[in-house]
């Protein structure tokens, strides 16, 4: 796959519209032919007539497909795009789009949300393997089971969704007609290391660059004029992986959790874009879940830490241009100890602008319009940078020439918050530039509109909260109303919980599962294939854990319920009162409890889903 550009400034996605682009043709709907030996792909779009290939049954090999001389009859089933191969130690697996939802259009085509996959089983000489083999190969099934329900994927058969409105412009026509994964940006291709197989067969209307995020669209009405807001999120696969087991940098200079936002306005002819990033601090630090609610920050000493900062933002720099990082992290505690490090690490880079603004301290009370003491400090950077403008004649009258990179701890609800209050700020300068608002009109003076921008953010924040962490956002109600409700407290009390579970019992399997699927994990034909990562010491001791941790996530509920209900009884029979078998009963009861909540600590290890196939960094 080519790489990208990356001048500076280079930060805008989108150009024109026009009509459908031949060489970025994607067939838009396929048919599955089910033979024996073979799956056979087959393109039903009238635009790409004749496109085929197929993938042997037994041996997963992929061939372009000119004619079909089978006289067998193949079951048959409609599909909507191949989103690419991954080779295991046994086969090969195909993973297909068998259902979408058309969620609004970007630029003049259509955008598609994936709603369901399924993994085609390429892998017959699996009967052949030994138990150990069928027993490994059944647990990176299990794997790609996790992959098919992956949440917040997105794509078009027309339009490249990896670049924003600014990039696409510069874009040269020769490129404009090339296929869309040669057009996209590698960094935000959710399946770049699954379309191999389909690159080096030349099977290019069958490459569908997929993006990772969020797709949000609104239409309102103006000044009597017709107006949409686009809310775009990419997610760079360069360090992706789950809440605690992906936190800050690796030695390259990536982050976990970078996403990169663009809030396009179009009105009257004109088109706007506005970006901002987000991105885990880049350091070299971890999180390790241990049954504990919220485990300790480690900040990891190492000799490249400088360097990994440095190429952090020099990166940020070549892309977009002036960078200013928010660090809205606490400033005691262990989040105080991380920004501590981060502001002395920043301390060594004057050209990039760094703001230390401690969100719960300020708006603690769930007090919205606290920010603007954050924006005061940033707005002269903010208005600078700019945005982009195109006229009703395709000419760039603004460019955008500079980011703001936000981060909390985990880039999902401080930033979110933040986020939507700067894009506010920069929405309102726009249509004022535009002459849609007056020098002294805001967008809050226009409450339908108000409350569609504000509910646009909000569902923005949550889909990208559930791909990182596995649920909905906190603080959505700051978002939507500029205040906590109490059932706003409510539900993030329960995302909360939630975000406990995932983290402890959960998410190790599915961070196996995003190694696997961006190829940070290396599958090994030949040797073992789990490798040992700073939790294992032997492949035995890796099998017990493999066990016991099994055995342990199906009977967590079960010392969950004695915990809760023993002491429940106990406290209910002793208040209400209650007959002697019935007040020994509840005390045996408690007492078991108790004795599991040690058994529990003492054991976190192995009750706690960690990652096997891959170390941390």
């Amino acid at each position: 796959m080519e790489d990208e550009g990356a001048e500076p400034g280079g930060n805008g996605g989108g150009g024109g519209g026009g009509g459908r682009p031949l060489g970025a043709l994607c067939c838009r709907e396929l048919r599955l032919l089910e033979f024996p030996e073979r799956y056979v792909v087959r393109s039903a779009d009238p635009d790409a007539p004749d496109h085929a290939f197929s993938v042997g049954r037994s041996d997963g090999l992929i061939e372009p497909l000119f004619e079909d001389s089978s006289s067998l009859t193949p079951k048959v089933s409609t599909i909507y795009g191949v989103v690419g191969t991954i080779k295991l130690p046994a086969g090969t697996y195909v993973l297909l789009i068998t259902s979408r939802e058309e969620v609004g259009s970007y630029l003049g085509f259509s955008i598609f949300h994936v709603t369901s996959m399924r993994f085609l089983v390429c892998n017959g000489s699996l009967k052949h393997s030994k138990s150990q083999e069928k027993r490994d190969e059944a647990y990176f099934m299990s794997l790609l089971r996790t992959l098919e329900s992956t949440p917040g994927l997105y794509y078009s058969y027309e339009r490249d969704l990896t670049l924003n409105l600014q990039r696409t412009c510069k874009l040269t026509e020769e490129r404009m007609h090339k296929p869309l994964w040669k057009q996209a940006d590698p960094r935000f291709v959710w399946n770049h290391n699954l379309m191999e197989d389909l690159i080096e067969n030349k099977l290019d209307t069958f490459t569908i660059p997929v993006i990772q995020g969020s797709f949000q669209s609104v239409q309102f009405t103006l000044k009597d004029s017709p107006a949409r807001i686009t809310l775009i999120s990419r997610r760079c696969n360069r360090r992706l992986g789950t809440r605690m087991w992906r936190r800050g940098a690796n030695l390259e200079g990536s982050t976990a959790n970078f996403i990169e936002t663009e809030q396009i306005l179009e009105f009257e002819g004109y088109r706007s874009s506005f970006i901002q990033i987000r991105g885990s601090i880049p350091l070299l630090w971890e999180q390790i879940v241990d049954l504990s609610y919220k485990p300790r920050l480690n900040i990891i000493n190492h000799d490249e830490t400088p360097k990994v900062v440095e190429r952090h933002f020099r990166d940020l720099i070549q892309r977009y241009g002036e960078t200013v990082a928010v660090d809205l992290t606490d400033k005691e505690g262990d989040e105080g100890r991380l920004s501590d490090a981060f502001a002395a690490e920043m301390e060594k880079l004057p050209y990039v602008g760094y703001v230390r603004f401690d969100f719960h301290d300020a708006c603690g009370k769930g007090i919205f319009d606290n920010l603007q003491l954050l924006y005061d400090q940033i707005k002269e950077n903010v208005e600078n940078q700019g945005y982009l403008l195109i006229n009703t004649d395709g000419e760039i009258l603004i460019q955008q020439n500079g980011i703001v990179r936000v981060n909390c701890i985990d880039c999902l609800d401080r930033t979110n918050v933040t986020q939507s209050y700067v894009a506010r700020k920069l929405l309102n300068l726009l249509l004022q530039q535009v002459g849609a608002f007056s020098s002294n009109e805001c967008i809050s003076m226009y409450t339908d509109i108000y409350e569609k921008f504000k509910n646009l953010w909000a569902e923005h924040g949550d889909e990208i909260s559930l791909e990182y962490a596995g649920t909905h956002a906190l603080k959505g109600d700051l978002v939507r109303y500029g205040r906590q409700t109490v059932s706003g407290i409510i539900k993030d009390g329960i995302s909360a919980l939630t975000r406990y579970y995932l983290n402890n019992f959960q998410d190790g399997i599915r961070q196996d599962a995003l190694d696997l699927i961006s190829g940070r994990y290396a599958v090994s034909r030949s040797g073992p294939p789990f490798q040992l990562n700073r939790f294992e010491s032997s492949s035995a001791l890796l099998f017990v854990n493999h066990t016991l941790s099994f055995i342990c996530m199906q009977y967590l509920p079960v010392a969950s319920a004695l915990i809760v209900g023993g002491l429940t009884m106990t406290t209910l029979t002793l208040n209400q009162g209650g007959n002697s078998t019935h007040v020994i009963s509840s005390v045996l009861l408690a007492g078991l409890s108790a004795g599991v909540v040690p058994l529990v600590k003492a054991n976190w290890k192995q009750f706690c889903s960690r990652p096997r196939l891959c170390g941390l960094l």
